[in-house]
């Protein structure tokens, strides 16, 4: 037990560091998880789509997804999801998958469809940069 009060009197910025790094893991993991909206990664996500017909909503802004969506994806960005839920209505009962770059932004928004009553909301997992990586298509305009 001294030799780790010793290592953290003499290295503060390494401890710093780790407690931080845990923190933002734990952090990932339980905001991933948050308002029971499911992460799927792309091979789910193109199940959910192929197999159930899921409804992909893009909530990057329309800048972005003109450089690259997944096809039939809605654009709704996340800035306006609140707005535009009224022509989501139709898919309440449908499996939803929010998507956007890094899953960061898709999370978030997946979890206001959840509270708003969307059944089978998830998200893609790594957002587009996993799609990406598993080499699937994207529609570009």
């Amino acid at each position: 037990m001294p030799q780790y009060i010793e290592f953290f009197r003499n290295h503060p910025l390494l401890v710093m560091a780790f407690m931080a790094i845990a923190t933002g893991l734990a952090w990932t993991f339980v905001a991933g998880r948050s308002g029971g909206v499911k992460r799927v990664g792309p091979a789910e996500a193109t199940r959910l789509i192929n197999s159930e017909d899921a409804v992909v909503v893009d909530v990057r802004p329309d800048g972005e997804f003109r450089q690259g969506h997944i096809i039939n994806a809605l654009n709704v960005p996340e800035k306006q999801l609140d707005s535009q839920l009224g022509k989501m209505v139709k898919y309440k009962n449908k499996p939803v998958i929010t998507v956007c770059r890094t899953g960061q932004l898709s999370a978030k928004a997946g979890a206001i469809l959840r509270r708003q009553g969307f059944e089978q909301v998830h998200t893609l997992a790594g957002g587009l940069v996993s799609w990406e990586g598993a080499s699937l298509p994207l529609l570009k305009k």
